[in-house]
């Protein structure tokens, strides 16, 4: 269910019915099956039930007639609008926010994204306990019943504010575990490459097929949520390390952003940035616009990036040839490269252009002799580098490697 005020110049509501196809996407990720849809066009929101009684009174008699026990709204909604359109309509009733936090709550599957998605959930149920029921704590079921965890919370805003309270000492933990992690490879001279973009755009697909890794892919929104890093290597020989991350989308919700700050740090840390966008997507345009704001508020919009338009497969051979076309007249000077993650195409000319914008950092052979007791030098040489031979000694081993010249200068003590 949706609505389109007329004074936003949009009075045909063409976008609005975009939307609330991609909020059919998301609630059948999230397990339910759509009966119907509704979209209507007012001059204004109305305060107390966002469309007006009624409208809702239509939307109860369509939901009788479909047995259907959910309406999902395509608006954040008011403590008041939640609970005057579930007394009108006698149907559970839940927003966009909250759909979008129902399905993190599916997907969710290390601690640290489980405490994000608690802690989310709990700062957009806060405001919303008035008035509502059971169907808050954990034992509820169906779609955007999934509690945050804690048994009668709905009851209880000093224990929420409790646990608030240890979940951000959490996250803070697990943000300090990352960054111990991070220092840790970056004491190896690795670039660092982070996959961004629209949700179901590709990017694990893409990730497995740079990586060889086997990282879950679903063509169902947010199927990944907790990032995966894996090393890759590029023509030049040199070995990068590549992050999968969770996807954008519009309007989502501030308190999200915040809760998953400590996996976005990936980004934030990363060197350089691959935007894949779903180039078979009508409205990749508009996808591309939401990613660029996130990226904003991330402080990362300036960060060097390299274009990814995904799924060429998907194209016939004269569209694609006309959006190559179109991309190479408009004169941008960002870089970009057309691939399919499925098919592989494009995949060795991506691979360069990652090469040509990472920092130079030149691979140069080298002879080593590194003590065996060394294993943090031995592993340095092993994961940055390529060994072509090694001799093993009674004290030391004899290493003849290519590995970055960054690398070779710090390991000059050992060089021969």
């Amino acid at each position: 269910m949706g609505v389109s005020l007329r004074k936003s110049g949009r009075g045909n509501g063409a976008v609005e019915r975009e939307n609330l196809l991609e909020l059919e996407e998301l609630a059948r990720s999230a397990g339910a099956t759509v009966t119907g849809t509704s979209l209507q066009v007012r001059e204004a929101i109305d305060p107390a039930t966002l469309v007006g009684k009624g409208k809702l009174e239509e939307v109860k008699i369509e939901a009788r007639l479909h047995h259907a026990p959910l309406i999902i709204v395509d608006h954040n909604l008011t403590p008041v609008q939640l609970r005057n359109m579930e007394r009108i309509t006698e149907c559970r009733v839940i927003d966009r926010t909250q759909l979008i936090l129902d399905i993190f709550a599916r997907h969710a599957r290390s601690r640290e994204g489980q405490l994000q998605v608690e802690l989310a959930q709990l700062n957009y149920l806060m405001p919303r306990l008035t008035g509502r029921g059971v169907e808050l704590s954990r034992l509820g079921g169906g779609i955007g019943t999934r509690g945050p965890g804690e048994q009668k919370l709905e009851t209880d805003k000093r224990r929420i504010r409790e646990r608030v309270g240890k979940i951000q000492k959490a996250i803070d933990t697990v943000r300090r575990q990352r960054t111990t992690r991070r220092e840790a490879r970056q004491a190896i001279p690795l670039g660092t490459i982070a996959l961004v973009g629209y949700t179901n755009a590709g990017k694990s697909t893409l990730f497995n097929a740079l990586t060889h890794a086997a990282v879950l892919t679903s063509s169902k929104m947010f199927a990944t949520l907790d990032p995966t890093i894996r090393g890759v290597r590029l023509p030049s020989r040199r070995r990068v390390l590549l992050s999968d991350t969770v996807g954008f989308i519009r309007d989502l919700p501030p308190g999200l952003i915040a809760a998953f700050r400590a996996t976005l740090e990936e980004v934030q840390e990363a060197a350089l940035i691959l935007h894949v966008s779903d180039i078979s997507d009508a409205h990749h345009s508009e996808h591309d616009e939401e990613v660029q704001k996130i990226l904003h508020e991330l402080g990362v919009e300036n960060r060097p990036r390299l274009r990814v338009f995904n799924k060429i497969d998907r194209l016939s051979p004269e569209d694609l040839a006309a959006m190559r076309a179109a991309r190479n007249g408009n004169g941008t000077a960002e870089r970009g490269a057309f691939v399919s993650a499925v098919t592989g195409e494009g995949l060795e000319e991506l691979l360069a252009q990652i090469d040509a914008a990472l920092p130079v950092d030149p691979i140069t052979r080298v002879t080593l002799r590194v003590p065996i007791s060394d294993g943090r030098t031995l592993a340095m040489v092993y994961a940055a580098g390529r060994v072509l031979s090694s001799e093993p000694g009674e004290e030391q081993i004899g290493l003849e490697a290519e590995i970055p010249e960054s690398l070779a200068r710090r390991l000059a003590a050992y060089a021969i």
